[in-house]
């Protein structure tokens, strides 16, 4: 019993009070002229590019799309949202590029130093749904489809991704005596200036990488429940990040855009994650109350793939192909075809049952066993028309 307690009197000892900063940042490849630095950074991002590839993956082919379709469009939608979400960043935070103020102090050549952090998701999803619609038209499927599948990998990459901010050492909270509290080096360019360096932070950052897993696992149940359709799942997506992204984003302390509506001051990105909520909830609604698509395929129309065309189970009947050069011309073969009406060859062949007939036998007794219409040459036209 004595060891026991002993134990548990070092628990509180042994255990973290807080979670140490990073001491590694990336690492360095040599190179003949140099080196090549890999920043942790990146590396983040990449993985998490991975894990949500094999999500959208796995969704997409059981949706029945194309085989190979998805990197078809993902290599025009993963360019494309880097570059938005750089743009996005920059707009949002611009002072490191243009100054306080836009009074030129800024360095406009960190503008493409994406390692260095700074991707604005919502820039990323804009420009990056334009290449996936590039994309998709070019594999003939329907961009709706294709993002329903990708929600819930969306939101796993951005779980991963979000660890790139822990190893930069960037977009922390406010201070916090909680246990899991974040350290940051007190000689970082990121550390606010004025106070204690053994202040800890909130690390945002794993709150919204828990916050995002959690979303993984509910847009999956839902998804599974539901079956959504003509990017609901999307905009189901859209409703849960920014719900989030709300209230952790304004624990952060991070210089950023500040924007008056309303007489209501605060950072550029609360208001559009406030933005992005109303109009993504207004598109789920609006969308419900089209019900399923019919029928419901990840096809455009017209790019479907071709179908073989094969005789039903009980039909009886054979697909007969014939080559080309084999068709006879329609004037030829009128001649050679019953009437669909009399049962008779045309009128200018003589027939075959008048030349073998017997001397005082009437043409066309014997039609109901050798033809398909039962009528005889000599019945109105009407009465030998009808049939099933």
């Amino acid at each position: 019993m004595q060891p026991l307690l002993q134990a548990a009197a070092l628990a509180p000892t042994l255990m973290p009070a807080s979670i140490p900063s990073p001491d590694w940042s990336g690492f360095d490849i040599p190179l003949p002229w140099g080196s090549l630095r890999i920043h942790a950074y990146a590396l983040c991002i990449l993985a998490g590019i991975i894990v949500g590839l094999w999500l959208t993956s796995v969704r997409w082919a059981k949706r029945g799309a194309p085989e190979g379709s998805v990197w078809d469009i993902v290599i025009w939608a993963i360019p494309f949202g880097i570059i938005g979400g750089r743009l996005y960043h920059v707009v949002s935070s611009p002072d490191a590029y243009f100054g306080p103020g836009f009074d030129g102090t800024g360095d406009l050549s960190l503008i493409p130093q994406i390692q260095r952090g700074g991707l604005g998701i919502w820039g990323a999803v804009l420009l990056g749904a334009v290449g996936a619609w590039i994309g998709c038209r070019r594999s003939g499927v329907k961009l709706s489809a294709f993002v329903d599948a990708a929600a819930p990998g969306l939101l796993l990459a951005q779980a991963v991704g979000r660890w790139g901010n822990y190893f930069n050492q960037e977009l922390f909270g406010g201070p916090t005596t909680l246990p899991w509290g974040l350290q940051i080096d007190a000689n970082n360019p990121n550390f606010p200036a004025g106070m204690p360096a053994d202040t800890l932070f909130h690390p945002t950052f794993l709150y919204e990488s828990l916050w995002n897993l959690a979303g993984v696992v509910i847009l999956l149940a839902l998804d599974r429940r539901f079956n959504f359709r003509r990017s609901r799942l999307f905009w189901l997506y859209a409703m849960y990040y920014t719900l989030g992204r709300v209230w952790i984003e304004m624990m952060r302390i991070d210089d950023a855009e500040q924007i008056n509506i309303l007489g209501i001051t605060t950072r550029l990105n609360v208001w559009t994650s406030i933005f992005v909520f109303l109009a993504a909830l207004a598109a789920f609604l609006l969308l419900g109350r089209k019900g399923r698509p019919e029928p419901d395929t990840v096809y455009l129309a017209g790019r479907e793939p071709d179908q073989p065309v094969t005789a039903g189970p009980h039909s009886g009947a054979v697909t007969e192909v014939r080559d080309p050069d084999d068709v006879v011309s329609d004037s030829d073969s009128r001649g050679n075809l019953r009437d669909n009406h009399s049962g008779s060859r045309h009128a200018s062949d003589p027939t075959e049952e008048a030349a073998a007939a017997p001397a005082g036998s009437t043409p066309g007794t014997d039609a109901t066993a050798a033809g398909h219409s039962g009528s005889t040459a000599t019945e109105p036209a009407s009465e030998a028309g009808t049939g099933k």
